[in-house]
């Protein structure tokens, strides 16, 4: 994340103001922030994944995201844009702002934001009911970690 933007807007005024803008933003806690660009290996990574899920879930109910679907983790907030989110839930199969219920979510590490996708997204997104997989795969060196929720909910 980089470039903060407007401060102390409500999660309906990031809607209506995010709509407007020409790049899409995360927000968090009243605060927006300009999604960068990625590289090009962060790119492929992400759509040879999508691909392959994509294929995988054909059939099963579920619906596969890339890059420009936002999550939205509660009413108030945060909204983040993962690099992968899988929805099987059919109250995000007729979304059209943002994914409310996703089953997985994904996010390729890059060097600027991997500690905040390994924390505070990272505990931001275990609030979601829905979710049973978080993973991260780093685009710099060959690693994936992948969390998945216990039958306990842990």
């Amino acid at each position: 994340m980089a470039n903060v933007q407007p401060q102390g807007l409500t999660p309906a005024d990031y809607l209506v103001w995010e709509a407007q803008q020409p790049i899409k933003y995360e927000y968090l806690e009243g605060q927006v922030y300009a999604m960068t660009g990625g590289t090009l290996p962060h790119n492929d990574i992400a759509l040879n994944l999508y691909s392959l899920l994509r294929s995988h879930v054909r059939g099963r109910g579920c619906r596969v995201n890339v890059a420009d679907a936002k999550v939205r983790v509660s009413a108030n907030g945060p909204y983040f844009y993962p690099d992968i989110v899988v929805s099987c839930d059919d109250r995000d199969r007729r979304a059209i702002e943002a994914v409310q219920y996703p089953k997985l979510i994904i996010e390729v590490l890059s060097p600027s934001t991997a500690g905040f996708d390994r924390g505070d997204k990272f505990k931001f997104y275990r609030r979601i009911p829905t979710l049973q997989e978080y993973g991260l795969i780093d685009g710099d060196k060959v690693g994936v970690d992948c969390y998945r929720k216990t039958s306990g909910g842990k």
